[in-house]
Order: C-alpha cells, then sequence, then structure tokens
C-alpha cells in the first residue's frame, strides 16, 4: 500500500507531480482524498454514521472517522473514489446518488506522520438502519456507528462534552458486538478543527435545504 502512486498538489491546489503513499505521508505533501459521510433518518431525527477503525490499522486503530473515506489514486478520477464505501463497508452505493459538499482542506499532524489532504467530500443519504448486515473490510473497518447529528453538530462546536453513540463492533474472533455508550472528541480520529467545522455546517445546510428550509434540523 506505501507504494501506491498518488497526484500531489502545491498548496494553491497545483499539480506538482506524482509520489508514493509513503513519501506523501512522510514528507507532506498535498494529495487528493475521497470522503463519504452517511446520513440516515428515523423518527424525524437526523443521524450521522461514523466507522471504527480496524485494530489492524497502522495509524488511529480503534478511532472514530467518517464512514468511509480513502485515497484517490494517480490513475484515478474523483469518482473512482466511490469504491471505498463498497471495499470498507460491502454497501453498493452509486456515484450518481451522493451530494458534494466541496473540496474541504485537512491536516493531521503526528511527529512521523504528516497527512495534508484535499478532501472530496460528499454526504450520501443512506436507509441503512444499522440493523442490515454490512461486509466489512476487516483489515479497515471494525464497525459502524451512528449519532444523532444535532449532538455531532454540538460536539464539534464544543457545546457538547459527549454524545451518545449506538451500532455494532466485529471481534477479532468474528463476534458482533452491540454499542451503546457515550464518547467524548478524543474518541474520534483528529481532524483538523476547521475540517470538521466546515463539513458539519455543510451537512447542516444541505438537510434543512432538502426537507424544510423554514425550520431548524432535529
Amino acid at each position: 500500500m506505501d507504494t501506491e502512486k498518488i497526484n500531489i498538489f502545491d498548496e494553491d491546489n497545483k499539480q506538482l507531480g506524482v509520489a508514493t503513499r509513503e513519501e506523501v505521508h512522510r514528507i507532506g505533501h498535498w494529495h487528493e482524498t475521497f470522503h463519504c459521510w452517511f446520513i440516515s433518518t428515523k423518527n424525524d431525527k437526523n443521524y450521522i454514521h461514523f466507522q471504527i477503525r480496524s485494530d489492524d490499522k497502522k495509524d488511529f486503530p480503534n478511532l472514530l472517522d467518517i464512514t468511509a473515506a480513502g485515497h484517490i489514486l494517480a490513475n484515478e478520477t474523483i469518482a473512482d473514489g466511490i469504491r471505498e464505501v463498497k471495499e470498507e463497508l460491502g454497501i453498493d452505493v452509486s456515484f450518481g446518488d451522493l451530494f458534494s459538499l466541496g473540496v474541504i482542506k485537512d491536516r493531521i499532524i503526528q511527529d512521523d506522520f504528516i497527512d495534508k489532504e484535499l478532501g472530496n467530500v460528499f454526504l450520501y443519504r443512506s436507509e441503512n438502519t444499522l440493523d442490515d448486515e454490512y461486509e466489512l473490510q476487516s483489515e479497515e473497518v471494525s464497525g459502524v456507528v451512528k449519532a444523532e447529528f444535532k449532538s455531532f453538530y454540538e460536539l464539534c462546536l464544543g457545546e457538547k462534552e459527549e454524545i451518545k453513540i449506538e451500532g455494532f463492533e466485529i471481534t477479532n474472533a468474528g463476534e458482533k458486538i452491540l454499542i451503546n455508550k457515550s464518547v467524548s472528541k478524543k474518541s474520534f480520529l483528529p481532524h483538523e478543527k476547521t475540517y470538521f467545522e466546515r463539513v458539519i455546517k455543510l451537512i447542516k445546510e444541505e438537510l434543512e435545504r432538502k426537507h424544510d428550509k423554514s425550520t431548524t434540523f432535529n
């Protein structure tokens, strides 16, 4: 995976060339990624879905993250990123079913890891209730959970310390465990604060535009 070729860009989004995935994260090149956030509605409440990163992940294992996401390779288009949904979650989704939230920059910088993403962010309205059987890519994803979107919005803005999540996780032994607990920001992959704020505000706008322009979201 570290030898995969990825297009690299400068601060102004101008393509500079191609580099390996290892070099991209070691040097800190800007590169294109695909982000797909799942939203669902139940009993007039909007929910946002997160994947649980596998314990086998080299970076940030066991943390909550974008529903499905991945790198855009040098020979791929942005639309090809839809493969991540099928690969990670086992769910068939058409690129035409996605709503674009635009390109949102995101930086995650650790001691030996520099991730500078040009995130092509999409929203997908899912009919999946989490009672259905996902086919998770075990080396990437160990579970799927959801939270009320309003609560996650407030968490990102610092208006809440914890939110409730519910869903499931698959153990290394293949056992399915139901999850119903409270989590804080520390449970999420440390995306840049400005990334989270931009994403949640765009999702909120789309939910209100789509359903009822005259009222606030649930």
